[in-house]
């Protein structure tokens, strides 16, 4: 099991905006939405090219290149031409730190 990983301070993250980190090697997108913190896979599972570029539009997030979307919440695609989920990953915050960890090999 991997351990939680300090990546930014909550503060750092402003309403709407999201940040790439690196959790074990993984480029790892944080996202705030409504005053709520979620982290997925960098990568597009259409092309896999990076994602955190792309436009948010509520809780999704569209792919810069081809348009495909994922929900933020839990890495699920909600429109081709992406068909594979991407993963997602634990997020907490403590003593003012987003925290995240790698729970795919646990």
């Amino acid at each position: 099991m991997s351990d939680w990983q300090d990546v930014i301070a909550e503060s750092a993250l402003a309403e709407g905006e999201n940040t790439v980190v690196d959790v074990d090697g993984t480029d790892v997108a944080i996202f705030k939405i409504d005053g709520q913190c979620y982290a997925i896979a960098d990568v597009c599972s259409h092309d896999g090219g990076e994602i955190a570029s792309g436009i948010v539009d509520g809780d999704e997030i569209i792919c810069p290149r081809h348009g495909a979307r994922f929900c933020i919440k839990t890495g699920a695609v909600t429109a081709p031409p992406a068909y594979e989920d991407i993963d997602c990953f634990p997020v907490r915050i403590e003593q003012g730190k987003i925290q995240v960890r790698d729970n795919r090999w646990d």
